[in-house]
């Protein structure tokens, strides 16, 4: 297969879907970052301690993980073996047009994964063996230039998916035993997310969950990689950009999320999507 140079912006060009390898010799730094779109994180090689929503995944060669758009993840990756993957980005698009012509939901999944906040595949070895070749056969077609290949590309991408699909719903519960996690942590965002438009502050959590507040901050930062004013912030940003492309306007996506000032609204969404909020508004 062939293998690409890692580009950190993590920014979908294409309209339905897109297919990478990434290979690396020594660790990528990636930020803990959101999407726009669905991810199948295929890991081949390295020692990966993956993190998403607060929940650490300690993963193995074969290891399939499922993100939303509104899941903030990112990988801890340490040195000693290259780190090898498989990157998927599947658009609403793409999945709207496969509910179309199969009547079959392939996102539920991914929403049963965001639901139980547990999302990682681990198919057997057979699985694994299947799911490699479509990925080899993914790759010679999407590069191959012939007549046809984006249609056979995508048929492979179909295949693939059922095999994903499958693999999620057959999964073993021992599957969890790789998963560290936090349960106040897992509360306190929980707490987050339900009440993220809102005024919130380490203080006011701190107070709620009966904890102190640099041993919780501490504890935030350990189990999210992100700081609790970095993570709201990040969240408030998810809401805004899915807000204006249902129709809100700038002003409304900015007051409604959370933000008191409009400047830095401005300012802190370009930093996060490297485009102006106005970019994404259909008003």
């Amino acid at each position: 297969m062939y293998k690409e140079k890692f580009n950190p912006s993590q920014i979908m060009q294409e309209r339905f879907y897109e297919f990478h390898h990434f290979y690396n010799e020594t660790p990528p730094k990636v930020e803990s970052h959101q999407h726009s779109f669905y991810e199948i994180f295929f890991f081949l090689s390295g020692n990966v301690n993956y993190v998403i929503e607060g929940r650490n995944y300690k993963l193995r060669p074969g290891d399939i993980l499922l993100t939303s758009s509104a899941d903030l993840h990112c990988s801890d990756v340490h040195p000693g073996k290259p780190y090898e993957r498989i990157v998927i980005w599947l658009a609403n698009d793409f999945f709207e047009y496969m509910q179309y012509f199969f009547d079959e939901d392939f996102t539920s999944c991914f929403t049963d994964a965001a639901i139980n906040d547990h999302r990682l595949v681990r198919p057997d070895s057979q699985s694994i063996a299947q799911l490699k070749q479509l990925c080899i056969q993914m790759s010679r077609a999407k590069n191959s230039g012939q007549t046809g290949s984006a249609a056979l590309t995508t048929a492979y991408l179909t295949e693939f998916l059922v095999h994903v699909s499958r693999a999620y719903y057959d999964a073993p519960d021992s599957v969890k035993q790789d998963m560290t996690e936090n349960g106040k942590i897992n509360q306190m965002i929980t707490y987050i997310n339900d009440h993220i438009t809102e005024e919130l502050s380490l203080d006011l959590l701190s107070s709620i969950f009966y904890t102190s507040k640099y041993y919780l901050g501490r504890q935030f930062k350990q189990f999210t990689g992100l700081t609790l004013y970095q993570y709201i912030m990040k969240k408030r940003l998810i809401i805004a950009r899915d807000m204006l492309r249902t129709g809100s306007t700038v002003m409304d996506a900015c007051l409604w999320c959370g933000f008191r000032d409009y400047s830095n609204f401005l300012k802190a969404f370009k930093r996060e999507f490297g485009q102006n909020p106005s970019r994404y508004s259909r008003v």
